[in-house]
């Protein structure tokens, strides 16, 4: 049998053409075995008899398989027959002609889905187009046929030409199913070569779903989805705006708005928002709500809507996960390790399956984690212990050595990083970052600077590894070195808020050239303005200018938004400067409580002798 045809149509296939020789054998007509004496197999006409009824009648009540009795019946089996052989035997364009013939002579769909198959196994899309549309000629109410030539037109990237029969399959599907239709549409055009053009095509096929209020909200919907895909946000938002207007509780509008949340769509994250203040909001939203807020470091906001997620909604495994990943990062540990248990606890009761398993791994590894902040070591390797290993085989053994590394055996943690393949570049960066991190965790700053100069030899375009160096060059006292590494990543890539901070924060920390930090760190701040340590250098800044007031302010807002040792250690030394100790004591003691071990923290409380 040919592999160039799908199993299921041709068994469908072969059982219709069994029953029209059935049907002629009942008849006493020419048996399976003989050649009509009017078939040339060489003509590709069809023989036909004039007084003949159709296989199958136009009726859309009637079977589309369904054989008939009537003179044609063998004649039509050998027509369809030699269009298969002729097709299968190097002559794709013949055996559609005849395949086609016989589907418009019988309005049989099963033979217009076959010519299209056909056409597009020899890639001839604009047969298989006019197949399609010679099927709805023959069947006006077929369904089918308008589905393959939308399909097919969209293929051939032909999308204007889709805007009525487009429209015509909307209004005949029924409402039930609009919403699985306008994801498939979504789907589809969303992958045209022209995106704009395909979203105003189907803007002008829902025009009469606009209007209705039932279906209003899906349509705008739809809409803004693929003016997104097409990189209109500002048509993208408007169309979320109209699509929640019309529907409140679809979400929708909420899952553009999600995509458009930024400083540069303020008016996005309302519809989030609006849609959340509904008691039956998905919570799916919300959690997709707060892994954005958490992409924004928005963390306590972040912390309030998880918080309510497991409140309401306490069986639900995934908000106690992101719920524990934000504590343990805020150094919550206790909170966080009660997070993430009940995180295990739900997740091991459901089915397994992969996203199961790399949860828990996830879950096992924060876990550990907590261990080893309180230097519980053997608990911490338990947690590894329990990692499945299956997908990410370095994962465990990247955190072993972590753990050999804070009990003070470098070396050994060293060794196991290097044993690891490294036979992707991917694979390489990895082991690189960890045996990075254990180098920096452990003061060792000479190393891990030749690390980085070895590494970046290799990849010297890295704007990450450039960066690594430059933080150990300003451990290591080098700082013109330093300078000289962030200035090549701002030429590498000016969009790279991080060394625009860094190297202002440098200059503003040693309290030289602060016009120029100034300049840096507001440049990072128009990169990133929702990032609080970036908020924290541009407050630093400002004291170091001797701006006070405006310090306080962006500091206060900054230690709100993540109460992170470093944010407050600044914090607190601006409010001391202004005569209020005992409020800069209590932000200096909830620091030390985030991170006692805090270098900025602790260079501040012995420059200006503070005992906590």
């Amino acid at each position: 049998m040919s592999s160039m045809t799908p199993m299921p149509r041709r068994l469908r296939l072969a059982a219709a053409a069994s029953l029209l020789l059935i049907a002629a054998a009942a008849q006493g007509q020419t048996s399976p075995g003989a050649v009509p004496p009017a078939a040339e197999p060489t003509s590709p006409a069809p023989i036909v008899d004039p007084a003949a009824k159709p296989l199958v009648a136009k009726d859309a009540k009637q079977t589309k398989d369904s054989p008939q009795s009537s003179a044609l019946t063998a004649t039509l089996f050998y027509e369809v027959l030699i269009g298969e052989l002729t097709a299968r035997g190097g002559d794709p364009g013949a055996g559609y002609a005849l395949v086609l013939d016989a589907a418009r002579r019988t309005g049989d769909s099963a033979l217009f889905e076959r010519a299209i198959e056909i056409a597009l196994q020899s890639r001839s899309g604009d047969a298989a187009l006019a197949a399609a549309r010679a099927w709805q000629q023959s069947v006006p109410d077929s369904r089918d046929g308008r589905r393959f030539e939308l399909q097919i037109l969209v293929a051939l990237n032909r999308i204007e030409e889709t805007a009525e029969p487009l429209r015509a399959e909307i209004a005949a599907t029924p409402l039930p199913e609009r919403p699985l239709l306008m994801t498939v549409i979504a789907r589809n055009y969303g992958r045209a070569t022209d995106k704009k053009m395909a979203a105003a095509v189907v803007e002008k096929a829902l025009v009469d779903d606009i209007a209705n209020p039932l279906t209003a909200g899906l349509a705008w919907t739809t809409i803004g989805r693929l003016r997104l895909i097409a990189g209109d946000s500002s048509g993208a938002l408007e169309a979320a705006l109209r699509a929640q207007a019309a529907d409140p509780q679809f979400d929708g509008p909420s899952l553009i708005a999600l995509d458009l949340m930024g400083p540069n769509q303020p008016l996005a994250e309302p519809i989030v928002k609006r849609y959340l203040a509904d008691p039956a909001a998905l919570p799916e939203i919300r959690i997709a709500y707060a892994r954005s807020l958490m992409e924004a470091q928005r963390y306590a906001e972040a912390t309030v809507e998880l918080n309510t997620l497991t409140t309401t909604q306490p069986a639900l495994p995934g908000p106690w996960i992101l719920l524990g990943i934000l504590q343990i990062q805020m150094k919550q540990d206790a909170a966080g390790e009660k997070s993430v248990l009940q995180y295990v606890k739900l997740a091991k009761a459901r089915a397994e399956n992969d996203e199961a398993r790399r949860g828990l791994s996830q879950a096992y590894l924060l876990l550990s984690q907590v261990a080893e902040r309180r230097k519980d070591f053997s608990a911490a390797e338990k947690w590894l212990a329990r990692i499945d290993n299956s997908e990410e085989p370095a994962l465990g053994q990247i955190r072993r050595a972590g753990l050999l590394a804070r009990q003070g055996k470098i070396q050994q943690a060293r060794e196991i990083l290097r044993a690891l393949p490294q036979t992707t570049p991917d694979q390489i960066k990895q082991k690189q970052q960890a045996e990075l991190q254990i180098l920096r965790d452990a003061k060792e700053y000479q190393a891990a600077y030749d690390l980085l100069v070895q590494a970046n030899t290799v990849t010297p375009d890295d704007a990450d590894l450039i960066y690594d160096q430059a933080m150990m060059a300003e451990k290591l006292d080098k700082l013109d070195e330093m300078e000289r590494l962030l200035r090549q990543i701002i030429a590498l890539r000016p969009e790279n808020q991080n060394a625009y901070n860094a190297l202002g924060y440098s200059l503003a920390d040693r309290n030289i050239r602060l016009d120029e930090a100034r300049t840096l760190i507001q440049k990072a701040v128009s990169l990133a303005p929702q990032d609080p340590f970036i908020a924290d250098s541009l407050g630093w800044v400002e004291f170091r200018l001797g701006n006070a007031a405006e310090a306080r302010k962006i500091l206060e807002t900054a230690y709100q938004r993540r109460p992170d040792a470093e944010i407050g250690a600044h914090l607190g030394e601006v409010l001391w400067s202004a005569g209020e100790r005992e409020q800069a004591l209590k932000i200096w003691r909830e620091s030390s409580l985030v991170d006692a071990e805090n270098e900025t923290l602790q260079e501040t409380l012995k420059r200006l002798r503070i005992k906590l």
